[in-house]
C-alpha cells in the first residue's frame, strides 16, 4: 500500500511549518497511524545525526521522534548548510555532496530532484502517512523554476496542502491570500485547507477574520493554533534565537550562562537543557556589552570555526572572554567552540578558509588541524575525571553526538568515547585546564546528560533543586502538549477527510 500524503506549506519563513508537521505526526501516530515526516530540502545548521552516522536537519529528527520512529536521510534527502551568505555545504542523504554559491546550487537541483523523489518514495512505500514540508513560501515567483521542495513535490505526490501563515507577524490577510493568488491554477486546487497559526489572545476575536479568508480564498480555514510558550522543542534555525533576544527580560537568577551567538551558529539546541533548568538564565550574546558578567561562557559550535573566531577576535569578544576567564567564570567550547579554546587552527587543505591558520583563545593546550572528511557519528562516552567538578563525575557514562571537521590534539583529556554509530572504538576527546573551569569538547546534547549539567552548574554556585524536584521538561511531555494543542485547535473531522478522502 502507498502512503497517504499531507503537506504543510507556508505563507512564509518561520509562519511555524516544521511545529505543525512535528505535532501532525504525533497526532496521528498516537492514533495508531504509521505516520513519517520529509523535507526535500532543508537549509540549517542545526542537525542531527542518525543512526547509521548520516546527517538531517533537527527539525527532521524531532518530527521522526514526534511520530515515534527512528530518523533517516530519506525523511530530508537534501540539507544545506550555509558557510557564507552565498555558499552552503550540501549535503545529500546524509553525507557531504559538494561545497556550493547559490547559482551552482541552483542548477544542480536538477540532479537533486530524483534523489529527492525516490527518498520520498521508499517514505511512502514504508508508512500509511507521510506529513511533508515545505519550505519558506511556494509564492517566490523568482524559484519557482526549479523548485524541489514545496509546490514540486505537492504535485509530484498530488497531495493535499495546508498552508500556514503567522498572524503574530501582522498581515495574516495578505500572507494567505496573497499566496493563494499567486499559485498557478494547479497548485491553488491542492490547498485544501488555511491554518491561522500564533495566535495571541481570545480566537473568538478572529471569527470574523476566518469567515474574510473563507470567503475571499475560497479555502476552508481548519482552524487558529495559538501562540505556544516554553515548549522546550528543538528549533529548526537561528532565528529564533531573535525572537529570544527580543523577549529577554531582566531576573534575578541564580546562574547566568551567556552563549555567544556565533554568525554562523550550529545546534544551539545543545543549551536548552540549561535554560530549562530553575534559577538558570541562559542569554545569547553578539557583542562585549551584551556579554557582560556571566558565571560562565559558552562558545558553541559552529559551520565554519575560523571565519566565526575572526569575528570573535574582530568584535573584541575574544579579548572580553580571555579578561573573564583571568576573573574566575567558566568557559566552556563546545565542537568548533572547543576548536577555538586552543592555541592554534590550522587549516592547509582550504576546507573552511583560505587562511592557513589562525590562533586561538589559547586557554586549552590543543591544536586543531582541518582534514576533509566530516565526521558525523552517535557517540556513547564516559568521564575520565579530572580538576574541580570533574574528579566526582569519573566513570560517569555519557551520550551525545559528533558533526565536526578535523580533529584536536594536546592538553589533558576528561572524555573517552566508547562508541561511534554502534562500533565499538576507544578515543580520547575534550581537554580542561588545570582549575576545571575552562573545558571543552566535541560532543552535542552533552548538556542532556543529568548528572553532567547538574554537577557543572553546582561549580558556579547553583543551588539548584535535587533530584526529588522539577526535571527540564522531556520532550514526549513537550510533543504531548504541543500536539494536545493542535489537535484541539484543527478541526481534526475535516482534516482527516482531506488526508484519508470521503
Amino acid at each position: 500500500m502507498v502512503a497517504r500524503v499531507l503537506m504543510v506549506q507556508g505563507a512564509s519563513s518561520s509562519a511555524g511549518k516544521s511545529l505543525l508537521v512535528t505535532a501532525l505526526c504525533r497526532v496521528f501516530a498516537r492514533r495508531g497511524v504509521r505516520v513519517a515526516p520529509f523535507k526535500a530540502q532543508n537549509m540549517s545548521n542545526n542537525a542531527a545525526v542518525c543512526a547509521d552516522g548520516s546527517e538531517i536537519g533537527r527539525a527532521q529528527a524531532v518530527q521522526a521522534a514526534a511520530a515515534g520512529v527512528e530518523p533517516t536521510p530519506d525523511m530530508n534527502p537534501v540539507l544545506l548548510k550555509p558557510e557564507a551568505d552565498s555558499r552552503s555545504q550540501v549535503v545529500v542523504m546524509g553525507r557531504v555532496w559538494r561545497t556550493l554559491r547559490a547559482g551552482e546550487y541552483y542548477r544542480a537541483k536538477k540532479e537533486l530532484w530524483p534523489v529527492v523523489t525516490a527518498a520520498f518514495d521508499r517514505l511512502r512505500a514504508a508508512y500509511d502517512l507521510v506529513v511533508v514540508e515545505g519550505a519558506g513560501s511556494p509564492a517566490e515567483l523568482n524559484l519557482r523554476e526549479g523548485d524541489i521542495v514545496n509546490m514540486a513535490v505537492a504535485l509530484y505526490a498530488r497531495s493535499p496542502v495546508l498552508l500556514v501563515g503567522d498572524i503574530d507577524r501582522g498581515g495574516i490577510f495578505a500572507q494567505l491570500l496573497g499566496t493563494l493568488w499567486l499559485l498557478a491554477p494547479d497548485e491553488r486546487a491542492l490547498v485544501r485547507g488555511l491554518v491561522v497559526n500564533k495566535f495571541r489572545g481570545d480566537p473568538a476575536l478572529f471569527t470574523r477574520g476566518v469567515s474574510i479568508l473563507e470567503e475571499k480564498g475560497g479555502v476552508a480555514v481548519l482552524g487558529v493554533v495559538p501562540f505556544i510558550r516554553d515548549l522546550s522543542i528543538p528549533e529548526e534555525d537561528s532565528v529564533a534565537l531573535d525572537q529570544a533576544l527580543r523577549e529577554l527580560r531582566p531576573c534575578a537568577d541564580e546562574v547566568e550562562v551567556a552563549v555567544v551567538r556565533l554568525p554562523h551558529i550550529a545546534n544551539f539546541d545543545d543549551f536548552a537543557p540549561l535554560a530549562a533548568e530553575e534559577r538558570v538564565r541562559v542569554r545569547y550574546v553578539a557583542s562585549p556589552e551584551e556579554l557582560g558578567r556571566p558565571h560562565a561562557v559558552v562558545l558553541p559550535g559552529t559551520k565554519t570555526t575560523m571565519p566565526d573566531l575572526a569575528w570573535l577576535w574582530e568584535r573584541g569578544l575574544a579579548q572580553a572572554v580571555l579578561e573573564l576567564a583571568r576573573a574566575g567564570a567558566s568557559i566552556v567550547g563546545i565542537c568548533g567552540g572547543y576548536q577555538m579554546l586552543g592555541k592554534l587552527i590550522r587549516d592547509p587543505l582550504g576546507v573552511e578558509s583560505s587562511t592557513p591558520e589562525l590562533a586561538g583563545l589559547g586557554l586549552l593546550p590543543v591544536e586543531t588541524a582541518f582534514e576533509r572528511e566530516k565526521a558525523t557519528h552517535r557517540v556513547r562516552a564516559r568521564v575520565l575525571g579530572g580538576p574541580g567538578w570533574l574528579g566526582q563525575l569519573e566513570g560517569l557514562a555519557l551520550h551525545g553526538y559528533e558533526i565536526h571537521m578535523g580533529s584536536t590534539g594536546g592538553g589533558r583529556a576528561w572524555l573517552e568515547i566508547s562508541q561511534r554509530s554502534g562500533a565499538e572504538v576507544r578515543l580520547s576527546d575534550g581537554a580542561v585546564d588545570g582549575s576545571g573551569r575552562v573545558w571543552g569538547c566535541y560532543l552535542h546534547g552533552l548538556f542532556e546528560n543529568e548528572a553532567l549539567r547538574r554537577a557543572w552548574l553546582a561549580s558556579l554556585g547553583w543551588r539548584g533543586p535535587n533530584a526529588s524536584g522539577r526535571r527540564p521538561a522531556h520532550l514526549d511531555a513537550s510533543l504531548d502538549r504541543l500536539a494536545d494543542v493542535v489537535e484541539a485547535s484543527l478541526d481534526m473531522r475535516r482534516l482527516e477527510a482531506i488526508v484519508w478522502g470521503g
